[in-house]
């Protein structure tokens, strides 16, 4: 379930260059479960001044990732599951090779509509693609060396996943509780969120952990946590104050304390990293 006012956003929101590419889902059915489609926009030579240390952040989100190296004629793919701590991400590929990156970034609520397997456990994991999404893998993987265009392999997938919405998966007491969490921009406890689906703390618990892999607690405070960066970008003017009422934290203190947890620096310098790259903004917070 997808609410048009939730957009969770990287560490930094702003990149875009030959390694690094966001596009939209152009199939709007999809984008309620597809945040987006990622990558290299085409097949590039890396070279040493490409090499790229990233802090990833908890964007509430899950990724299916390949990587192509045509040199050594090579795909391999991973399944990333959903992220309650920040950690820097290595790019290991090696100089002189022709190589591509393609990815698919999920909403954490909406992969279990398209995943063969339950996501328990699959948080801060880095998986094997196949585990989940063989389908997917089997269909993807053989043409993930001819259509070499960012653009040409998000038509391949969404047509794919198009194909198999009439059978996908769907949790009405999981859509209806993530629902209530983005409404309330994460301001919900858990036992109230139970209560509202109609179901007991431990049920909503189960169910969590199976179609999401975390808690509901866990859910809400990363989903306050994200709405509290979209707020910090799309306002540089927003005081801390503000921001403690609008968010629901319950001071000043508690809203630092847990913006440092998930993002490992704080607000001042989380914006100066965010804005690394602005020279090729491809996506500002809160313009359409």
């Amino acid at each position: 379930m997808k609410n048009n006012f939730y957009m969770p956003l990287t560490a930094t929101p702003f990149k875009h260059n030959h390694q690094y590419k966001e596009v939209p889902p152009q199939n709007l059915e999809l984008s309620k479960y597809i945040r987006c489609f990622w990558g290299t926009e085409k097949p590039y030579i890396r070279q040493e001044g490409d090499a790229d240390v990233s802090l990833v952040i908890p964007d509430t989100c899950v990724d299916v990732i390949y990587f192509i190296d045509y040199t050594e004629n090579t795909i391999t793919g991973g399944f990333c599951g959903m992220n309650d701590v920040s950690f820097l991400s290595y790019d290991g590929r090696k100089y002189g090779h022709l190589v591509s990156v393609f990815a698919i970034r999920f909403y954490a609520w909406g992969a279990y509509v398209f995943s063969e397997d339950s996501l328990k456990g699959t948080v801060n994991k880095y998986d094997d693609v196949e585990s989940r999404f063989c389908r997917l893998d089997r269909t993807l993987g053989r043409q993930l060396t001819e259509k070499h265009s960012l653009e040409e392999r998000r038509g391949i997938v969404e047509d794919f996943f198009s194909r198999q919405l009439s059978q996908a998966r769907h949790n009405e007491i999981i859509d209806g509780a993530v629902r209530q969490v983005i409404i309330q921009k994460g301001g919900v406890c858990a036992s109230e969120l139970a209560k509202a689906c109609f179901v007991s703390s431990r049920q909503l618990e189960r169910l969590f952990h199976e179609y999401i892999g975390i808690t509901p607690k866990k859910l809400c405070n990363l989903v306050r946590y994200q709405c509290l960066w979209n707020g910090i970008l799309r306002n540089p003017r927003l005081s801390i104050q503000d921001a403690v009422y609008q968010y629901g934290y319950t001071d000043q203190s508690h809203l630092i304390r847990e913006f440092k947890r998930y993002h490992t620096m704080d607000i001042a310098k989380a914006r100066r990293y965010a804005y690394q790259n602005v020279g090729n903004i491809q996506y500002v917070p809160g313009r359409s």
